[in-house]
């Protein structure tokens, strides 16, 4: 029954105006929302979505003023966010929604760097780095200097990355070229041989023709990002819970407990599936429509650590409805 409750929902939106609901946060969650919100508002055409990617903590920032709804974030919240929320009264749910494989990215025209360490990677994106040119990492490798993209501050995928890769947030060279658009990142990397990037896999999934995955030895051999390699945990450290945060406030509104209930019901896997993100098993959706059916607020995931396999996240998860 609990399956139908977004249908049920959605029948009651019936003869209101024009809704409106405000998403924003992170660029690496926003094709997710964005495909539900698509899905929804096609069966609910009386509701508009806006989704927007000002990136995960810019999102929060917003978020805990009380200026959107639903918060998307690549990294759960930080404690100064969540201290942050709470002076401004906005309560929350934290809904896990996908998995992801953050991804190392390179030039198709680059043939070298087929599997990197953990190691080397942090040689490259270190602050103060000394690695500068290919052959910084292999004499063999190109005499060329490695051109780095990826996300900037305001970003998630900034704060995962170089927590998991560095070991601290927020540690990284100054000389990258950071976005917070994945869009932008990903043409740098096909403009240029010589290129490396780190994204979310729906954007490696998306341009498979135009660039290369980066296989990752974290000591038990070179395992490339996929659907598989996350599912079985041997993606690491890179792999990632994905959540959104909603308003419990804005649940007063029909139109966002109908969306958020649409989000987690099956219908919505195949909008979730589209992006190339990995989606949970069904025990976590049904978790989440149990935390907003008793509106159970806060967050359970503030302190988890840099790729945690999907399996032992399940086991987190579960906790929270116990």
């Amino acid at each position: 029954m609990r399956g139908k409750a977004w249908m049920l929902t959605a029948v009651a939106l019936t003869g209101l105006g024009l809704a409106q609901i405000r998403a924003d946060g992170s660029s690496t969650v926003y094709p997710i929302t964005q495909a539900v919100a698509e899905e929804f508002v096609t069966r609910n055409p009386q509701v508009r979505i806006s989704v927007a990617f000002s990136g995960t903590g810019a999102g929060f920032q917003k978020f805990c003023r009380g200026e959107t709804d639903v918060q998307n974030a690549s990294r759960p919240i930080r404690k100064s966010e969540l201290e942050a929320c709470q002076k401004a009264g906005i309560q929350f749910i934290e809904i896990p929604v996908a998995y992801d494989a953050l991804s190392i990215l390179v030039n198709r025209q680059n043939t070298w760097a087929q599997c990197l360490t953990t190691a080397q990677l942090k040689s490259i994106w270190e602050p103060n780095a000394k690695v500068n040119y290919w052959k910084d990492l292999n004499p063999a490798w190109p005499n060329r200097r490695i051109v780095l993209f990826g996300a900037g501050t305001d970003s998630g995928t900034f704060d995962y990355f170089t927590e998991a890769i560095m070991g601290r947030a927020g540690s990284i060279r100054k000389d990258y070229f950071p976005s917070e658009d994945d869009n932008v990142i990903m043409r740098g990397v096909t403009g240029n041989p010589y290129a490396m990037a780190f994204v979310g896999f729906a954007y490696y999934e998306e341009n498979k023709d135009k660039v290369k995955a980066v296989a990752i030895d974290h000591g038990k051999g070179c395992v490339l990002p996929s659907r598989e390699t996350v599912l079985d945990g041997t993606y690491q450290p890179l792999s990632r819970p994905l959540f959104i945060y909603v308003n419990v406030k804005s649940l007063d509104r029909p139109e966002v407990q109908a969306f958020v209930d649409f989000y987690l019901s099956p219908a919505a896997r195949r909008a979730i599936r589209s992006t190339g993100y990995v989606e949970l098993p069904d025990e976590a959706y049904r978790i989440g429509q149990g935390l907003v059916a008793r509106k159970k607020t806060g967050s359970f995931f503030t302190d988890l650590p840099p790729g945690t396999p999907l399996a032992k996240f399940i086991e987190e998860l579960r906790k929270e409805v116990q």
